[in-house]
C-alpha cells in the first residue's frame, strides 16, 4: 500500500511515545535529571530569554515548569509526526533527525550539575528505540514491489501503531509517576528538630485582625509560594548530605546534618518574597523558621579580606550571591532546618535552605543547600545575575489589597477593606487607602513581632452603589512612602500601587 500522511504521522507519534517510555524508564536508574524531557527542559529554563520566562511565570504562575514539560512533549509529538511522514519518503533524513534529538538530550543531560556518563544513556537509548519503531513501521508501510499490495493490511498497521502509541504514553507516564514517588519522605519523617536556644517571640494578640479572606499572618507550608529553577524537586537524604563552607576563608570546614542540628538554633518569623512578584501578587509568604545563624558559621570560617560575596549553592547547581556584610550585620539570617514547627518540606529545600530577612529570594533563599563559598562580586556572577537581574536586591516597600477581591461585588454600606504590607528588615509604620482619586485614609495595622515580617491592615469603607477603584500605599519605619511609579519586576523588583476595581450594589 502507499501510506497516506495520517498513517505515516501515526507511525511517528508511536516512535516518539516508545522513545519517551524508554527514556523515562532508564531515568529511574540513571537519575531523574537524565530524563530527556527534564534534561532538555532544564537547558530551556537556563537559556530562555528572560522576558519570555517572566511571561510564562505571569501566565502559569507556580505551574510554569509543568507547562514547560507539557509543551516540550507536545513539540516532540509534532516533530515526531513530521519524522513519520519523512520516514516513508526520505528515511535517511528521518533517522538523522531522531539521532539529533537523541544527541541533544544526551548533551543536555551531561551538562547538568554533577552529571556523569550514565546520564546520557536514557536519551541515546530513547533515540535508538525511536529509530527501531520507524524502521519497522516503514518496512510494513512500504513493502517490496514483488509483494501484492493487499498483503499489507492498513488496518492491522493502524491498530499496531495505535497500540504502541498508547502503551508508550502509558509507560512514559508511569515512569515519570514512579520516579516522583521515590522521595525522601521517610528520611524527613525521622528528623527530630532540636528546641531553639533562642525561640521566636510570642505572637502579639493583634498579629491577626480576623478579617475573612485576608492572608493569615503565618502562611501554611502547603500554601507557601514555590519558585525555583528545579524541574524535578531534588530528593536529598540527610545521611549522605554535607554542608561545605569554603572559598576565601582561613578555616574551611564541612558539617554533617547531625552536626548542624547539634548547634544552637534560633527561631524567627521571617517574610520571604520573590523578585518576580508583581504588584498585588502572591509570591510572598511569612513563616516561623528554625535554623543556625549564618553569621556564626562565617565567624568560624574567618573570611579573608575582600570576600564580599557568599555564594550559596544547591545540590542541583543553582547559585545565589549574598553580600557578606548583610549576613554579618546583626539580622537573623539563618540556614533553616525547620518551617512552621516541622522539618523543611521537601519542596521548600529539605534538608537545608537559606533564609535572609530583607533580601529577595533570588539572592538569598537557596534551597537544598550544600555549599557556602566565600568569593567576591567582582569574581563571580550567580545564576540570575548572568540573566540580567541586579546583584544586590533589597525587598521593596509594598502593600496589597486582599479583600474585597478585584472585580468583585459588595453590598453598599460598611465594607472592610484589608490586606498586607511589608518592608522587610525596616518595618511598616503606616498604610493608607483611598477610593478613586479621593483623600488617603489611614488604615489600622496589626501588631507584629519584628521588622522582618509583613503586617495585616484594615480600613472600614462606607461604600455607596456604583463602580469604585480602591488603592493602597504603605509607609516604612523610616517615614518613606511607597512609590506610585510603575516598574516591572526586572531587574530588582516591581513597584507601584496596588489598585483594584469593585462594584457596590
Amino acid at each position: 500500500m502507499t501510506p497516506d500522511r495520517r498513517t505515516s504521522a501515526l507511525l511517528g507519534l508511536a516512535a516518539v511515545a516508545v522513545a519517551l517510555a524508554v527514556g523515562e524508564l532508564l531515568a529511574l536508574l540513571a537519575g531523574p535529571l537524565s530524563s530527556p524531557v527534564v534534561a532538555v527542559g532544564g537547558v530551556i529554563v537556563d537559556h530562555v530569554p528572560e522576558a519570555l520566562k517572566q511571561f510564562a511565570i505571569s501566565l502559569f504562575g507556580t505551574y510554569d515548569k509543568i507547562a514547560l514539560q507539557v509543551g516540550t512533549v507536545v513539540i516532540l509529538a509534532a516533530v515526531g509526526a513530521g519524522l513519520g511522514v519523512l520516514a516513508v519518503d526520505r528515511p535517511r533524513w528521518a533517522f538523522v533527525g531522531v539521532g539529533l534529538f537523541g544527541v541533544l538530550g544526551a548533551v543536555a543531560a551531561i551538562t547538568r550539575h554533577d552529571a556523569d556518563w550514565v546520564s546520557v544513556l536514557p536519551s541515546l537509548f530513547a533515540a535508538a528505540a525511536g529509530c527501531a519503531i520507524l524502521w519497522n513501521g516503514r518496512s510494513r508501510l512500504t513493502p517490496p514491489s514483488t509483494v501484492p499490495a493487499v498483503a499489507t493490511d492498513r488496518r492491522r498497521f493502524m491498530i499496531t501503531a495505535g497500540t504502541l502509541l498508547g502503551a508508550g504514553v502509558a509507560t512514559a507516564a508511569f515512569g515519570r509517576w514512579y520516579g516522583q514517588r521515590r522521595t525522601v519522605d521517610a528520611d524527613r519523617a525521622a528528623v527530630t528538630l532540636p528546641a531553639p536556644a533562642d525561640p521566636a517571640p510570642p505572637l502579639p494578640a493583634e498579629a491577626e485582625l480576623g478579617v475573612p479572606r485576608l492572608a493569615p499572618f503565618v502562611t501554611p507550608n502547603e500554601k507557601f509560594y514555590l519558585i525555583d529553577t528545579a524541574l524535578v524537586v531534588p530528593q536529598v537524604s540527610p545521611d549522605g548530605w554535607r554542608l561545605k563552607i569554603h572559598g576565601r576563608v582561613r578555616k574551611p570546614f564541612t558539617l554533617t546534618y547531625e552536626q548542624l542540628l547539634a548547634r544552637p538554633m534560633i527561631e524567627r518569623y521571617v517574610t520571604l518574597a520573590c523578585v518576580s512578584n508583581e504588584v498585588g501578587g502572591g509570591l510572598i509568604g511569612n513563616a516561623r523558621w528554625l535554623g543556625v545563624r549564618v553569621a556564626d558559621l562565617l565567624a568560624e570560617a574567618d573570611p579573608e579580606p575582600g570576600a564580599d560575596q557568599v555564594v550559596s549553592r544547591s545540590v542541583d547547581g543553582f547559585t545565589a550571591g549574598t553580600p557578606t556584610e548583610v549576613l554579618r550585620d546583626g539580622r537573623d539570617a539563618m540556614l533553616a532546618v525547620g518551617m512552621n514547627g516541622e522539618p523543611l518540606p521537601i519542596a521548600h529545600g529539605f534538608p537545608l535552605r537559606m533564609v535572609v530577612p530583607g533580601l529577595y529570594g533570588y539572592v538569598s533563599a537557596t534551597k537544598w543547600l550544600t555549599e557556602l563559598e566565600l568569593t567576591s562580586f567582582a569574581d563571580f556572577d550567580a545564576y540570575w545575575i548572568n540573566r540580567g537581574w541586579a546583584a544586590k536586591a533589597p525587598i521593596k516597600l509594598q502593600s496589597r489589597i486582599d479583600t474585597p477581591i478585584a472585580r468583585g461585588k459588595v453590598n453598599a454600606g460598611q465594607v472592610v477593606v484589608a490586606g498586607v504590607a511589608w518592608a522587610q528588615h525596616v518595618g511598616v509604620s503606616g498604610v493608607e487607602v483611598r477610593v478613586g482619586e479621593g483623600p488617603w485614609q489611614r488604615a489600622r495595622l496589626s501588631t507584629v513581632p519584628s521588622v522582618d515580617t509583613w503586617c495585616q491592615w484594615s480600613w472600614t469603607w462606607d461604600a455607596s452603589p456604583g463602580k469604585h477603584a480602591l488603592e493602597v500605599r504603605a509607609y516604612d519605619a523610616a517615614g518613606r512612602v511607597q512609590t506610585d511609579a510603575v516598574q516591572d519586576v526586572i531587574p530588582d523588583g516591581a513597584t507601584g500601587h496596588h489598585r483594584i476595581e469593585v462594584t457596590v450594589t
